[in-house]
């Protein structure tokens, strides 16, 4: 009988932590047979867990962390002031392996810098990045890196478009997904001498490389792949948060202006719930940091419970998998042919 899989999760970690975190991980333990390390304040985890009656308490543990990291504290300096916070015990259990991933909707910067140090890399792997998916008309859109690393060399982007088609095939289960990079055009001549140089590694590789993409492109579906410097991919992700922020305002004012919209909202009502489930970010529950020697997941900040409970549904799916290994494997197997950490 196979170990039950053990998921830590910052507990103070998000805009409305502990009390949705809380929330999401009971819901999470009523569906799924995993062991859940709520980690982070006792007194104030308990307090909110007594709210909650008849949920499975022997799947829901507590790790003590008496400090907390802030959203706007810098990274670097969090990970060395505060050694009990609630992400550093998440990452020491993780890397004492006592506890098989670790989720956080804490503070991005500090995960990320707390994970590298902690955990460090993956072999074959010299730069972690965050990915995203991105819903869109036809199958999700993978995209990385959306902000682990600013400085890419055209060697992350390769080892980024590895990351990616694997954890695309074993989580989003597609035998052979395609990979582009992300361009201001499609043909070969545009980009700067770092694209260019990143679209020949690409392009003499085993994997399945369709070239160029445009942002535009993105939420089409052509392209199950998407690999981009952090700094990129971070502009990205941004815009289209605001711009959905933004179309959802939009269409409530056109709406209410006068009777008629109105009755057509309430008729249309089933279609606009069924569009927001399918661009709804808590759907597909966190952002792998993918890279580094352990499983790591960052939930947006804005996470509900909702976004809690699908993001360690998802964390078992990763661990089940063995994501790791298989990047480890087609790292070695696409890098030699090109001599890239061969």
């Amino acid at each position: 009988m196979e170990d039950k899989i053990r998921i830590a999760i910052d507990a103070m970690g998000g805009d409305r932590a502990p009390r949705v975190v809380i929330e999401g991980a009971i819901k999470a333990a009523s569906i799924y047979d995993y062991q859940i390390l709520l980690v982070g304040d006792t007194r104030k985890i308990n307090k909110f867990l007594n709210i909650y009656n008849g949920y499975p308490k022997k799947k829901i543990e507590i790790v003590h962390a008496s400090e907390t990291v802030k959203m706007g504290e810098p990274a670097a300096a969090s990970f060395r002031k505060k050694k009990d916070s609630s992400i550093a015990v998440g990452l020491k259990l993780l890397k004492e392996k006592q506890a098989d991933i670790f989720i956080s909707a804490g503070n991005t910067g500090a995960v990320v810098t707390a994970s590298t140090l902690t955990l460090k890399l993956l072999p074959h792997v010299e730069r972690p990045g965050i990915a995203v998916i991105f819903p869109t008309l036809h199958e999700p859109t993978f995209m990385i890196d959306v902000g682990a690393n600013i400085d890419a060399k055209p060697t992350h982007l390769f080892q980024y478009a590895v990351m990616g088609e694997a954890y695309y095939r074993y989580i989003l289960k597609k035998e052979k997904p395609t990979v582009g990079i992300l361009n201001i055009g499609e043909e070969e001549s545009k980009g700067t001498d770092f694209i260019k140089e990143v679209r020949e590694l690409l392009k003499k590789s085993k994997l399945s490389f369709v070239g160029n993409v445009e942002p535009r492109e993105i939420f089409k579906g052509k392209v199950s792949v998407v690999v981009c410097d952090g700094f990129v991919g971070n502009i990205v992700l941004k815009v289209t948060e605001g711009f959905a922020e933004a179309s959802t305002q939009f269409l409530k004012r056109e709406l209410t202006k006068s009777l008629l919209p109105k009755i057509g909202a309430i008729l249309s009502l089933p279609a606009y719930r069924a569009i927001k489930k399918k661009i709804d970010y808590t759907e597909y529950g966190g952002a792998p940091l993918l890279g580094v020697d352990g499983a790591v997941l960052i939930a947006h900040g804005a996470s509900d419970a909702a976004a809690i409970k699908n993001a360690i549904r998802v964390a078992g799916e990763y661990v089940k998998q063995k994501v790791n290994e298989h990047i480890v494997e087609q790292l070695v197997e696409y890098g030699k042919e090109l001599q890239i950490n061969g």
